[in-house]
């Protein structure tokens, strides 16, 4: 269960990585200042200082491999409660750093037990942050977004898009690169114009029971399920999601392989 408190920088991690797309409408002071340390106490002893509550759960990421996911960061920090992966970009480029928002205050020391070991072929360091530094990069990447850089343009077609027209839709398309955040809501408003209920969504949970970036949506006919293709690359919050055509027989083997 994760820690639902309130941190010393503001909210929990989960509320925190899902309010992302508002913090650039909002400005810096969105989330507030911290509260104060004291409270009023009508007793002769006047203010009691109450005890700072802990640290926001986020560390930093660096030398992350060019073609890292945010699965593969979720199978770094395995065992731990991952709320958030963000990674960073420097003039339109993946710059191999990343941010990771955890469940409470105490992974983050486990996380930390993580520093200088292996994705891939490349050791990752891992370093403490601090809440500010998470927004800050995520103000960054929205404002790209809504800025037109060279990175928010389409991404290059891979060889195996090129099926994508050509495949028959049955009224199901999977999504791939969801944050970890990401509810049927969120869903349901990035197809608001189709008509689509909770029921017609299925996020795709690991062994562990954690969303690890995919979903299943099913429409409710085929040609919805076409026309919806028409937002593959459209990004939720600070993401690419991209679109497949799919089957209600792998959409159940996906679902069944989480329970």
């Amino acid at each position: 269960m994760l820690y639902r408190g309130k941190f010393a920088d503001g909210g929990d991690g989960r509320e925190m990585a899902s309010k992302r797309q508002r913090t650039v409408d909002a400005g810096s002071s969105f989330y507030g200042s911290p509260g104060s340390s004291y409270m009023y106490n009508p007793s002769p002893y006047g203010y009691v200082s109450q005890p700072p509550p802990p640290p926001f759960p986020v560390v930093r990421l660096r030398g992350l491999p060019f073609d890292c996911t945010e699965t593969d960061v979720a199978e770094f920090f395995h065992g731990l409660d991952i709320v958030d992966v963000l990674f960073v970009h420097k003039g339109g480029k993946f710059s191999g750093e990343g941010f990771c928002v955890l469940g409470y205050p105490l992974q983050v020391d486990f996380a930390l037990q993580r520093n200088r070991q292996n994705i891939g072929r490349r050791y990752v360091e891992v370093f403490r942050s601090k809440r500010q530094e998470y927004y800050k990069a995520i103000a960054n990447e929205v404002s790209d977004a809504r800025g037109g850089s060279p990175r928010r343009s389409a991404p290059r077609a891979k060889p195996y898009d090129e099926g994508k027209d050509s495949a028959e839709h049955t009224g199901v398309l999977r999504l791939r690169g969801l944050p970890f955040f990401a509810n049927k809501d969120d869903i349901m408003d990035f197809f608001k114009e189709y008509v689509l209920s909770e029921d017609s969504i299925h996020i795709v949970m690991n062994s562990e029971g954690r969303p690890f970036g995919e979903a299943y949506v099913e429409f409710e006919n085929a040609d919805d399920s076409k026309a919806a293709m028409a937002k593959d690359r459209m990004t939720l919050g600070s993401r690419y999601i991209e679109l497949f055509p799919s089957t209600h027989g792998e959409m159940e083997d996906a679902i069944s392989r989480g329970r």
